[in-house]
């Protein structure tokens, strides 16, 4: 007989049959007689309540139906007379798939602290709050992917190791096949990277922007979607050392194209997930953030508010508030500032532009008045910037100078210069961090909490 899904039993519309079911014990209650077994699949939130006779089943066999165990059960699907529940199983066979200790399983029916949770990673997908974040991420990413086709975009896979620093910032993790214990050195004392495996320093990207660029010029319209990696160590609850970000790049597109795109990507995003993942997305407003269903629907049904950097900084000087960070045009802005234009002044999203260019990547389109550049930051309630782009620099001379001064060797870039020696054209992108995402869809507050398997400072256990 084949093997039916929770999902499956409980949607469906034929009753009195005999089913097959494979899952594993949330908990057992009942008496002498019957035992209620709740059994969870991970295909939906919801459990299935298994009823079993006990005085046709082994009383040893029994006693292994505990908590974590996994079990196959056939039976007859019924209508159930309980509450809160359509249909039930009504056991016939009932076999043991493996056997669960109740004394050390370590996830009992009580509340656990995501804290804890985070220590046995390799468990909580169990629980009903993980088991709703990762089917509410695959259903994410399976949207994303189908956002960009349905609109003409190519999938580009950028390289995960790379001689380029995207950013500019430097906070990289070398990739290396030299022994640490026994480095070559060169005449001059350094490390001899010639005789690494790439003849040269190599790292773990930090975006597949640089590269995705080369795509979109040949292409048009292109996204990335893979993981990035930052070696900042900074222990936040927004901040991971890998994660997986998002980035379209399209030709003969401007700024104001960028907004668009981003407006619509967001709103697509979570419209898709309001209308495949209700059951996980009305647990998480119930059991972790009250707030969160009116805040999805709130961000569809408001239009972007759009402002430059500066109108920004002035709002945050008048406004009377006292900010940990200071407020001045030519700092970044900081968390605090971002979620009060979005959650106290304009009461919407935001997307902030024309950033001073000090504070900015060398890349993005400079603008005419010599101070400021085409960068565009999307600005979420709880999150802040959840997406950053710009419009990139197409004028070859600008962009060489802006090189210069910030101290990037055009010898390392040289093909990523050449692409505006041969049919230059103006183009935009942007980048949409994947775990800031499904921490504003599923209201969960800690990045850690997001993604499977974190990898933060002094922590890459699992």
């Amino acid at each position: 007989m084949k093997r039916s899904t929770v999902k499956e039993l409980l949607s469906a519309t034929e009753k009195n049959k005999e089913v097959l079911l494979k899952g594993w014990v949330r908990t057992r209650r009942g008496n002498n007689q019957v035992a209620f077994i709740a059994v969870n699949d991970g295909t939906i939130i919801h459990n299935i309540q298994v009823v079993a006779d006990l005085t046709t089943f082994p009383e040893e066999l029994m006693k292994r139906v505990t908590t974590g165990s996994s079990i196959s059960v056939t039976g007859t699907l019924v209508e159930s007379m309980g509450k809160g529940q359509t249909v039930e199983i009504q056991a016939s066979k009932l076999e043991v798939l493996g056997d669960s200790d109740p004394e050390v399983y370590p996830l009992q029916k009580k509340g656990h602290s995501f804290e804890f949770l985070r220590e046995i990673a390799h468990l909580r997908f169990r629980t009903n709050t993980f088991g709703a974040i990762f089917r509410i991420r695959h259903a994410l990413a399976y949207a994303i992917h189908k956002y960009y086709n349905d609109k003409g975009f190519y999938y580009l896979h950028t390289p995960i190791i790379t001689a380029s620093d995207a950013e500019g910032a430097g906070a990289m993790f070398r990739v290396t096949t030299l022994d640490l214990d026994n480095t070559p050195k060169n005449e001059a004392g350094e490390i001899d990277f010639t005789q690494d495996f790439f003849a040269r320093p190599t790292n773990l990207t930090v975006s597949g922007q640089l590269e995705g660029e080369l795509g979109a010029l040949a292409l048009s319209s292109i996204y990335t979607f893979g993981p990035t990696f930052r070696a900042e160590n900074s222990n936040t609850p927004r901040h991971v050392a890998e994660f997986w970000m998002i980035e379209p790049e399209m030709a003969f597109c401007d700024i104001h194209d960028n907004m668009d795109l981003a407006e619509e990507f967001l709103k697509y995003l979570i419209k898709y997930t309001l209308d495949h993942c209700v059951d996980d997305l009305e647990f998480l407003n119930k059991m972790v953030d009250k707030g969160l269903l009116e805040r999805l629907k709130f961000v569809l049904d408001h239009p972007f508010e759009r402002k430059s950097y500066s109108e920004a900084v002035e709002i945050l000087k008048q406004s009377g508030k006292l900010f940990e960070f200071p407020v001045e045009w030519g700092l970044d802005l900081q968390a605090e500032h971002e979620r009060y234009l979005v959650e106290e002044h304009y009461k919407r999203p935001v997307i902030l532009t024309d950033y001073p260019r000090e504070i900015k990547a060398f890349y993005m389109k400079q603008n005419d008045d010599g101070l400021t550049v085409r960068a565009m930051d999307v600005l979420f309630p709880m999150i802040g910037e959840i997406i950053g782009g710009s419009q990139r620099e197409e004028e070859l001379v600008k962009l060489q100078n802006r090189m210069k001064e910030m101290n990037i060797p055009e010898d390392e870039l040289w093909w990523y210069l050449e692409t505006r020696k041969f049919g230059t054209v103006e183009h935009s992108g942007f980048g949409l961090g994947f775990e800031r995402l499904i921490m504003f869809i599923t209201g969960m507050s800690n990045i850690r909490d997001v993604i499977p398997f974190p990898r933060t400072p002094r922590s890459a256990e699992f």
